[in-house]
């Protein structure tokens, strides 16, 4: 029934519902459909800019933004671990190209990450600027005038006060005292409040004295120094990138590094550092200390220090002696260094079946597990018949288990240990295409020793010889200990990875960093709040009312307005009220 009658209603026109206006939302006036304006190119672009510029669009990319960077810190980024990226490669061959695809191993760089942070640099400029503006004509205008009405204000206190009479021939009498009283009772009240650095204007109105009071804009100017400073960090971040580089660098004890661009392994350049751009300077890696917890204690085996300890060799020749340890960089001029890892470089030498020496030197070997098994590669692409390349195991505390395979029981050098397999065969390298020192594809290629072979592995100890297989010559795992030496403590050289980091940006991101924090605290712990305090003069007396009005959530303006009138009647001549006080406190609905 209910239902039929709304329906009627619902069609009933201007002519037969006579209490219905003609422009009613439900009048159906003939041939006059409601046209939409259309919005056209213009006005959509209007529309989207002002979403984008709204303060909910920028929070939201702000978070779109912290979201969008968590993929960088699960997988491993080609700027900062590109040997991490080849292991998960070969440890993930089929997710890779999809990942890859996606740009989950260059996030920070990626298409779509930089699209979320233009729109927030964007966002952010279009909120700061008509704030900025709004900010400065608010400081420049003058506090509001006092309410007529002072007592509806919740925070609100009224007192009466008798101004002392003054002895004197021109001294004013009765009424005239107390207009006189309400004034000075205003002077009185401006004074204080600019003491309490309040911003103050005075408002009289016949013989009503007034003064309004406000404070607190350092909240919204902490408000817009934490955005800006939000902007500083995107534009140090952003423009400092293109002019910043990380590289990596494995560095044998004895050896030398030198900063240019071809005696890096891998290294990633912002797009405005050119060739030349490079600080001049070479490092040799002295020494490697690294103390390990002794056998039969508990932890045994737990690396307690690093240190690399080096020699840097600036371009006027002048040297300085420094060490790089985990979480504590080396700074060369303007480039930090960091230890990234470290492991053992165990020296072979190659010799063909002429006894001619194809190739010698240390060869750095990748740690398994924390006993410093390491796994090689040692590929010798000439001088021997055809291509060849010995991948093996290296233990510096060899055992054996229970199968008769080799494990390293200490990650020092007690036993040490070097197993080789050999394989002939193409390398792969002839067509140009970059391959890792550290893999070997063995699919084009012969096994001649080892597992699926009728030869055994090859193994050596430290100073040891062992012929290769096929009379192709012999391969040597040269004895590295000092002269005089009685272990094998000494016999293997030590490797470390650095990472050469250059960022001149970082400072200013810490500096916009701070000030956000300086912001950040300004926006939340300075009331913003207006005060006004009304001198009305009546026949026994003043009535002098406080009142105060907050911005937000101020839980200590009640007791602001209550000094705010203690101060007062102390400041005026130390005259008591004569009348008792009333406040108005807020109160509850009442129920129904």
């Amino acid at each position: 029934m209910s239902s039929s009658r709304s329906d009627v209603r619902a069609g009933a026109s201007a002519e037969t519902d006579p209490l219905r206006p003609a422009d009613h939302i439900d009048s159906e006036a003939p041939g006059d459909d409601i046209a939409q304006p259309k919005l056209g190119f213009t006005g959509w672009l209007r529309w989207g800019w002002r979403q984008l510029t709204s303060m909910r669009v920028a929070i939201i990319l702000l978070l779109v933004l912290a979201i969008a960077a968590i993929p960088g810190s699960i997988f491993p980024q080609r700027s900062a671990d590109p040997n991490g990226v080849i292991k998960w490669k070969a440890d993930n061959p089929d997710l890779f190209p999809v990942l890859d695809r996606l740009s989950l191993f260059d996030v920070y760089t990626s298409p779509w990450f930089s699209a979320i942070y233009l729109l927030l640099f964007l966002s952010l400029i279009g909120c700061i600027i008509p704030r900025i503006k709004h900010h400065l004509k608010a400081l420049r205008a003058q506090p509001p005038r006092t309410p007529a009405r002072l007592s509806r204000l919740d925070d609100h206190l009224e007192r009466s006060w008798v101004p002392e009479s003054v002895d004197g021939p021109d001294a004013p009498t009765g009424s005239a005292t107390h207009d006189a009283g309400a004034g000075r009772a205003i002077d009185v009240a401006q004074k204080q409040l600019k003491a309490l650095g309040y911003r103050v204007a005075r408002y009289d109105r016949g013989t009503v004295r007034s003064v309004s009071a406000e404070r607190g804009y350092l909240r919204e100017t902490g408000n817009l120094v934490f955005h800006i400073s939000l902007l500083g960090v995107l534009v140090a971040v952003g423009v400092g990138g293109g002019f910043a580089y990380t590289g990596q660098k494995v560095v044998i004890e004895g050896r030398n590094f030198v900063n240019i661009l071809t005696d890096y392994d891998s290294i990633n350049r912002g797009r405005f550092v050119g060739d030349d751009a490079l600080q001049p300077y070479r490092m040799t890696l002295d020494s490697f200390d690294i103390a390990y917890q002794p056998p039969g204690t508990a932890g045994a085996g737990q690396a307690g220090d690093f240190s690399a300890n080096v020699t840097v060799t600036e371009a006027d020749d002048s040297e300085h002696k420094g060490a790089v340890r985990v979480n504590h960089p080396l700074g060369i001029g303007a480039d930090k260094v960091y230890l990234l890892g470290n492991g053992y470089a165990p020296s072979i030498t190659v010799r063909n079946a002429e006894g001619e020496v194809v190739t010698s030197g240390p060869v750095a070997f990748l740690p398994q597990d924390n006993n410093m098994t390491s796994l090689g590669v040692l590929k010798v692409p000439d001088g021997m018949p055809e291509q060849m390349a010995l991948t093996g195991f290296f233990y510096p505390t060899a055992g054996k288990l229970s199968t008769g395979a080799y494990t390293s029981a200490y990650p020092d050098l007690y036993g040490p240990l070097l197993t080789l397999d050999v394989y002939v065969g193409d390398l792969g390298i002839d067509d140009g295409t970059p391959q890792s020192v550290y893999v070997l594809d063995t699919n084009p290629m012969d096994k001649l020793t080892g597992r699926g072979t009728d030869v055994k592995s090859i193994e050596l100890e430290p100073g040891k010889t062992a012929e290769l297989p096929n009379g192709m010559g012999t391969v040597t795992f040269e004895d590295e200990s000092p002269a005089g030496a009685k272990d094998f403590t000494k016999s293997v050289k030590r490797y470390v990875s650095l990472q050469i980091h250059h960022d001149e940006s970082a400072v200013w991101v810490l500096v916009f960093a701070v000030l956000a924090l300086v912001g950040l605290a300004l926006a939340l712990f300075v009331p913003r709040r207006r005060m006004w305090v009304k001198a009305t003069p009546r026949d026994d007396g003043v009535t002098l009312e406080y009142a105060g009005l907050a911005r937000g959530e101020d839980p200590t303006l009640a007791s602001a307005v209550d000094d705010l009138a203690s101060g007062h009647e102390r400041l005026l001549d130390g005259s008591a009220p004569r009348h008792s006080e009333s406040r108005k406190t807020p109160t509850a609905p009442e129920e129904g």
